[in-house]
Parts: C-alpha cells; sequence; structure tokens
C-alpha cells in the first residue's frame, strides 16, 4: 500500500475546498445563464498567462495528450460543471458529482491495471450517502438535463485524473507549465463554441468582474496547479475522494453567505 503523506494530502485538498466554493460565485457574481462564457474565461486567461511564463508549449504525442487532458480536466468539466450549477440546485449538483470516485475506480482497473477493493466501493457509497445527507433539501428538484449534465461532468473530471495519472508530465516541463498547458487548450476549444452559442454579454459589472478573476486565479491557476501535484504524489482513489470536500465547503459557504438553513 502506497505511503500518503499527511503534507501532499493537506496541499491537495484545498483544490476541491476552492472549487466548492464555485457554486457560490456562480449564482451571486456571475452573469446569468452564460455556463459557457463562464468557463471559458476561467480557463484561458490563466492558462495563457502560464504558458507565456514558463515557455511552455506540447511537442510530438502531447499535441494529443494535452488536448485530451485539456478537454476531460478543463474545458468539457468545466462547461458541464457550470451547467449543471445552473439546472440545480448546488446541494443536488454536488450530490449528482459525488459519483466521481466510483468511475475514478472503474477507469483505474481499465487504464492503470489496479484492483477494486471492498473498501473503495464502500467507502463511495458512504462518501455519496454523506454528500447527500448533507445537501439534499426536501424542495430540491430534479430536471433530468442537470442530472446528465452533472454526471457527464463527474466522468470527465474522473477520467482527467486516471489519463493525468498514468500519461504524467511532459520531459523537461514543470507543474505550472503542465497546469498552464491544460487550462489553455481546454480554453482555446471553449472560446469558439461560447462565441457561437453565446456570444458576449452587453455589459459586464464590477461582481461579474470580480468573480471571473476569481474564478481563473484562485479557482483554475491556483488550485489546478495543486491538483496536479496531488495526482503525481497521491493515490488516485485518494485524490478522488478528496472531492467530496467541496459539497461540505459549498454547504458551508451557503450557510454562511445565502442564509441556507441546515437541518439535524
Amino acid at each position: 500500500m502506497t505511503k500518503v503523506s499527511p503534507r501532499d494530502l493537506f496541499i491537495t485538498a484545498l483544490a476541491p475546498m476552492v472549487w466548492g466554493s464555485t457554486y457560490l460565485v456562480t449564482t451571486e457574481f456571475l452573469p446569468a445563464d452564460r455556463p459557457l462564457l463562464a468557463a471559458t474565461v476561467r480557463a484561458l486567461p490563466a492558462g495563457i498567462v502560464l504558458m507565456l511564463v514558463t515557455r511552455t508549449w506540447p511537442r510530438g504525442s502531447w499535441w494529443f495528450k494535452a488536448a485530451a487532458l485539456g478537454a476531460l480536466n478543463i474545458g468539457l468539466f468545466f462547461f458541464l460543471l457550470f451547467f449543471t450549477a445552473y439546472q440545480l440546485p448546488g446541494g443536488l449538483a454536488a450530490l449528482v458529482m459525488s459519483v466521481q470516485p466510483l468511475f475514478v475506480l472503474f477507469l483505474g482497473v481499465l487504464l492503470l491495471g489496479e484492483r477494486i477493493r471492498l473498501m473503495h466501493v464502500v467507502a463511495c457509497a458512504v462518501g455519496a450517502a454523506g454528500v447527500g445527507l448533507l445537501v439534499l433539501r426536501s424542495d430540491a428538484t430534479l430536471t433530468f438535463v442537470g442530472v446528465l449534465a452533472g454526471m457527464a461532468a463527474a466522468l470527465s473530471m474522473a477520467a482527467g485524473i486516471v489519463l493525468t495519472k498514468r500519461w504524467g508530465k511532459p520531459d523537461g516541463v514543470g507543474l505550472l507549465g503542465f497546469t498552464g498547458l491544460q487550462l489553455a487548450m481546454g480554453g482555446v476549444m471553449l472560446l469558439p463554441v461560447t462565441l457561437m452559442v453565446e456570444g458576449l454579454p452587453e455589459a459586464v459589472s464590477v461582481p461579474n468582474l470580480a468573480g471571473f478573476a476569481y474564478l481563473s486565479v484562485i479557482g483554475a491557476l491556483v488550485a489546478y496547479a495543486v491538483w496536479f501535484r496531488g495526482i503525481q504524489r497521491l493515490p488516485t482513489m485518494v485524490v478522488s475522494f478528496l472531492g467530496f470536500l467541496s459539497p461540505l465547503v459549498a454547504t458551508v459557504l451557503g450557510f454562511v453567505f445565502l442564509g441556507e438553513a441546515v437541518s439535524g
């Protein structure tokens, strides 16, 4: 069994904790009903800055690998995440996304040759049940499209985690360069779709700019650098289970800032 460093565990946990604020920022600060714009602005600026600063460019097979990881970890995942946040209440969105460790479990068998252990299956079930108890409310309503998008987002991120573990980093590329490469690739994929489907808003308020800046710098640049570092140093299932921190943080933020009730 791989020994887990408490320091690596704590540092990696900061990423899903930051992502737990996504629901609050999306609903309170960003323009309404623009998931593609939110995803693009979150990824592309941070990715371009990191690539320019680190002078990192894909070479050889890494053109394909960077595109695949950029789509799974960033482009497709961001869009589905924001779309789910607009379609479902934060609690339901978090509950649907909690199936991600189960996807990681099965993809790890297929792509990494890992074994399915009963402890992992039980942990996935207990984690999902815990998220349900934490975030579900009696007045919560489901939409088929929202649930489907949330499941697809969970699968996208799970595949990104497993393939990042399988492929590692390009030779000679540091953590920030690797992070920038994926953010930029995902943002480039999102940009034309955003312009065609949603276009640009007629006006952007100061709160909108603050929300975009937070998601781009803290939610993408910093959090993903920490996340990819954790994937390299920790077992895939350990990294995946840390995702349960997101709904916990989202619930706390909703209670503190939005006056949401927390029952027994």
